[in-house]
């Protein structure tokens, strides 16, 4: 039996109705409702993708990581399962935009995106957050595991260069991380996370300081 025919079969049995009930009008109709309702649910899977993603980077946009963070949050709490979340905040991001362009910004935001989703598992999530900010799902992962990744995707990021119209620029970025608690939501993760980021990033600017003083 082809697609159509059991498409059009499928339709039949809902009604309650087998092909000697209906004329052949009646079959023609059904197939032509048929491969309307399949059209219909392909542009729909498509328009729910495409909602989902950023604008530029091949990642989530902010809202669909939400989502899938509150999913997390609840196998967390149903499963008792670790699982953490990594913020993640570019260094000199503006500074870049302002003396090379936005279009220089967007190809180091796509980069940093396609760079993020490439080095973490499919069980785990990227997303941008807004402007220069990303965050990382790490589903499974004890806090350890989690500061491990965070290490690894900072050397990999910070070792990448974005070349663009003809100009290599470096990417270094600032990581927090926070293991994911019980009872807690996605908001306050999130939170959480971006503290962790803005103490790793006072922390280096201070060092560099003290460094730059002797």
């Amino acid at each position: 039996m082809n697609k159509l025919a059991s498409g059009t079969t499928q339709l039949l049995q809902r009604l309650g109705l087998s092909r000697r009930d209906v004329s052949d009008a009646g079959l023609a109709a059904l197939e032509r409702l048929s491969v309307e309702r399949d059209a219909l649910a392909e542009r729909l899977a498509v328009a729910e993708a495409l909602a989902d993603r950023d604008a530029l980077a091949p990642v989530f946009n902010r809202r669909a990581f939400m989502r899938e963070l509150h999913r997390t949050m609840s196998e967390v709490e149903r499963y008792k399962t670790p699982a953490a979340v990594i913020f993640i905040d570019l260094d000199g991001f503006k500074a870049l935009n302002d003396s090379y362009g936005h279009a220089a910004g967007d190809a180091v935001l796509t980069a940093v995106g396609r760079l993020l989703l490439d080095s973490v598992r499919e069980s785990d999530v990227v997303g941008r957050l807004g402007g220069d900010e990303f965050g990382v799902i790490l589903n499974r992962a004890s806090a350890e595991e989690a500061a491990a990744k965070a290490a690894a995707l900072n050397h990999k990021l910070n070792a990448t260069p974005v070349v663009f119209a003809g100009v290599s620029h470096r990417v270094r970025g600032s990581f927090g991380v926070h293991a994911i608690a019980m009872s807690e939501d996605p908001e306050t993760a999130i939170a959480r996370a971006d503290e962790a980021m803005y103490a790793e990033k006072y922390a280096r600017r201070e060092q560099a300081q003290a460094f730059s003083a002797f």
